[in-house]
């Protein structure tokens, strides 16, 4: 069954300081002998980050989202606040005559923690993946959250199974034609310092 499943390409959005978690991700996922998914992720040296911000984002949309179908923001306990996820998950849903809209998905790395003040803000209150995890979506990344709330997205643990990243992955791209993506945020000028947003 998963079997029939076709290979699908692969945009991985990520912080920095959680490269460690990204490289396994794709040496267990995406190497030479398991291929669950072709990865058009950025590499290091790809993109001068020297560039002016308008030049790294062209960049980011027309050289790397535009050839992939399925977005996977792997999700650390600060990876929200940065601006370079909040372009690619921006720019993942965005059709143009360049850039086709992507699947969208979410991972929970080992390094997430839920927001530790729970509160009965809708932001803060505490959720459960779609296999038995828990997050706050005040720590996720916003674009991404407003996604799951209107059914374009789904949020995951860290996947044990080839087999279930593969269908994931396949349900992300399916529904990217659904027309429930959501993008209206303005998009993140700087890197944010907070522990949440709400």
């Amino acid at each position: 069954m998963y079997n029939n499943i076709p290979k699908h390409k692969v945009f991985l959005s990520f912080h920095h300081q959680d490269d460690n978690y990204r490289k396994e991700f794709e040496y267990q996922f995406s190497n030479e002998t398991i291929q669950i998914f072709d990865n058009r992720s950025v590499k290091d040296g790809d993109i001068d980050p020297n560039n002016k911000i308008d030049t790294i984002r062209q960049k980011i949309r027309d050289n790397f989202i535009s050839d992939s179908t399925v977005t996977i923001v792997l999700i650390g306990s600060d990876t929200w606040k940065r601006k370079h996820v909040d372009w690619e998950v921006g720019y993942s849903l965005t059709q143009t005559n360049n850039n086709v809209r992507s699947g969208l998905m979410g991972i929970l790395l080992p390094s997430y923690t839920p927001h530790r003040e729970y509160s009965s803000s809708l932001n803060c209150t505490q959720k459960w993946t779609e296999n038995g995890g828990i997050y706050t979506p005040c720590n996720i990344p916003p674009r991404l959250y407003d996604n799951i709330q209107s059914g374009y997205a789904k949020i995951y643990n860290y996947p044990i199974s080839f087999n279930n990243l593969r269908k994931w992955i396949h349900e992300a791209y399916q529904n990217r034609k659904s027309g429930l993506h959501r993008n209206s945020r303005e998009y993140f000028i700087n890197n944010r310092n907070s522990s949440h947003w709400v």
